[in-house]
């Protein structure tokens, strides 16, 4: 087998595959271009989208050159692949704000170097813009029959629950195919990588390049990755896991790994770090805390840089410590006016941004999960004060995870 498809498999991304052994065997002949796309429903991806980050670089590590294709075009239709309702139509402002963001996260976990390996970033706009509709109905619509699209399960599933499938997002697995055809016109990309649940959109590319120009090319899924406790890769019940540190921070995102089940974790290894897999089989008796670690630093380096992930891993020790007040500790400023206007408790979780919901902060402080300086807060009504604040500043913390260094300004 292809060392490609071998680790590709051994890390547990393999799912489906079109014509496996002819797939084998060109990229055993050469290196070739492969794509995944990415819609840009998001100014951020999540950890949702990590799994098919690291098949672009396992591309990379084996000399093989992968394509990004921001989906500047299908995002103004939205993809119904595993949707219940129409998603949100965006403006073409906020896309664009989409597409570039995106764009620069997925540069941090890209070699941008190597001329040879160097990923290709397009944007299906430039395409999908300038379409004529009778044109392209009477060229590459012809290609297509209801029948075979109602077989899908992005359309087939929505009919089975009688929820509502708009035209307009009936279209969205054509264009998709499209794209594949104009990838391989104009790049030579002969690979389509995606979630199990893209498997109906990736046949149709390739049975349309097939069809219109006689190209082979291939499709390759990864499967759709859930936790051990049932939840969906990259959503938690304290909200999505961001790869922007806008949004989440670099010690958020290693408590993020270095708090998953224990059932994860060597599955993790394998598919989120770049480990060799004959060391993660050598170490995975090890101590699970320690594997949990390693997990959180390798992950957080990938993404944050080696700093961020050795920081994140001794603001976790001191938080746990009970006798620092946690300098590495993600930080937010508040102004001594606040503090002036007796502020209680609640508020100041709010202001912290660890809590978003005023009952939920009441509850947590009757289940004594809420503490100041490692001190439990026993009253809802507990006001701040600037005595709290210890050289300028007081650590604030929610269960035994989630901690936040408050600064006085």
């Amino acid at each position: 087998m292809n060392k490609f498809l071998k680790e590709f498999k051994d890390r547990g991304f393999f799912y489906q595959c079109t014509s496996e052994d002819e797939l084998s065997n060109q990229l055993d002949e050469k290196k070739i271009k492969g794509y995944i796309g990415f819609d840009c429903t998001a100014e951020s991806l999540h950890v949702g989208s990590l799994l098919q980050i690291m098949c672009l670089r396992l591309l990379q590590k084996n000399g093989h050159r992968p394509i990004v294709l921001l989906g500047g075009g299908t995002t103004r239709i939205g993809d119904p692949s595993g949707k219940d309702k129409t998603r949100k139509i965006l403006s073409k402002k906020e896309i664009e704000k989409n597409v570039k963001n995106i764009q620069n996260i997925l540069k941090k976990f890209l070699d941008n170097d190597d001329p040879n390996t160097k990923p290709v970033f397009v944007n299906n706009y430039s395409w999908l813009k300038d379409l004529n509709y009778i044109s392209f109905l009477r060229d590459i619509g012809k290609h297509f029959t209801i029948n075979r699209m109602l077989t899908f399960d992005s359309v087939k599933l929505r009919l089975d629950r009688e929820q509502s499938l708009s035209y307009m997002e009936f279209n969205y697995m054509i264009l998709q195919a499209y794209d594949f055809l104009e990838l391989n016109k104009k790049e030579n990309c002969v690979l389509q990588i995606g979630g199990s649940d893209q498997w109906g959109n990736i046949v149709n590319g390739v049975e349309l390049i097939k069809r219109y120009s006689n190209n082979q090319t291939f499709g390759l899924t990864t499967p759709l990755i859930t936790l051990a406790g049932g939840a969906k890769m990259g959503k938690t019940e304290n909200g999505a896991i961001w790869l922007d540190e806008k949004y989440l921070s670099a010690y958020d995102y290693w408590q993020f790994w270095r708090n998953v089940d224990d059932r994860d974790v060597i599955k993790f290894l394998k598919m989120f770090t770049e480990i060799e897999i004959k060391e993660i089989e050598s170490i995975k008796d090890k101590n699970i805390n320690e594997l949990k670690i390693l997990l959180a630093n390798k992950t957080t380096e990938m993404l944050h840089g080696k700093e961020a992930a050795k920081n994140s891993e001794q603001a976790a020790k001191e938080a746990f410590s009970g006798n620092s007040l946690g300098s590495n500790l993600p930080t937010i400023n508040i102004r001594s006016k606040k503090i002036n206007e007796k502020i209680n408790i609640v508020d100041l979780v709010l202001l912290s941004k660890l809590e978003n919901s005023k009952s939920e902060i009441r509850r947590l402080v009757k289940g004594n999960a809420v503490k100041i300086n490692d001190d439990v807060i026993l009253d809802e009504k507990f006001e701040i004060n600037k005595n709290l604040f210890k050289e300028n500043y007081l650590k604030l913390s929610i269960g035994k995870k989630r901690h936040i260094k408050i600064v006085l300004n």
